[in-house]
């Protein structure tokens, strides 16, 4: 699974956020926060520990697949 990053860049805004804010409130290395910031795929529970650090659904800050 990948983080659409501009939508969690906003959704670390409206929560007053920096990486190290969310690095401290998911509870996750600083690397993999910066892995999904970039854009790396990340597993289905970081995805759900980052969107739940930042009061989101998990829905609203991944990246969407294209169907072909």
């Amino acid at each position: 699974m990948k983080v659409n990053r501009k939508l969690l860049e906003l959704a670390m805004a409206r929560a007053c956020m920096n990486t190290v804010d969310l690095v401290a409130a998911s509870g996750l290395p600083g690397t993999t926060v910066q892995n999904a910031i970039v854009g790396k795929g990340v597993r289905p529970g970081t995805l759900g520990r980052i969107a739940k650090a930042l009061n989101v659904d998990p829905t609203e800050i991944m990246e969407k697949e294209v169907q072909a």
